[in-house]
């Protein structure tokens, strides 16, 4: 099922205006990997972690041992923004943007913890007030021991996008 814009609604640049968000320019893409690839109406876009604008990581470690479950939903939260960003510089706008169809999220987690999809929740709700009910997706929440540069969570998207 495709969404059809609704002409009541400021658009979804104007919403992350309004929420008081905004991107710096990403530096130089990794060497065989973008960040997004546009294909059929669909946008894929690569596994992102809690960066700043200059790509430091903001936070590491496991979740449930060195990062707590609320620093967790912060990670969350910078990684979602991390993914508008990318999404925003391929699209060049997010009004493009029709609906969020899904995320998969990895999770840095010590062996006892079993928290994952509240984790993730820092991500889906930005999502949600960036877009609105189109923000609303399918998703996969799963613990790993281990991430690249320690960090907490690394979640990649599917968009669909207008032409």
């Amino acid at each position: 099922m495709t969404s059809t814009p609704n002409p009541l609604d400021p658009g979804h640049e104007t919403r992350l205006r309004a929420l008081g968000l905004t991107f710096l320019p990403k530096g130089p893409p990794k060497p065989s990997v973008d960040a997004c690839v546009e294909v059929d109406g669909m946008l894929y876009v690569s596994g992102h972690g809690p960066e700043d604008d200059a790509g430091n990581l903001l936070f590491r470690g496991r979740v449930g041992a060195e990062v707590s479950l609320d620093e967790a939903v912060a990670a969350a939260r910078a990684t979602g923004l991390q993914i508008l960003r990318s999404a925003r510089e391929h699209l060049g706008s997010l009004d493009r943007v029709v609906r969020v169809v899904k995320l998969l999220a990895l999770v840095n987690s010590a062996s006892d913890f079993h928290e994952q999809p509240a984790v993730v929740n820092g991500c889906s709700d930005l999502l949600v007030e960036v877009f609105g009910p189109a923000g609303r997706h399918a998703r996969s929440a799963m613990g790993t021991s281990n991430l690249p540069g320690n960090q907490p969570v690394e979640i990649e998207a599917i968009l669909q996008v207008r032409p």
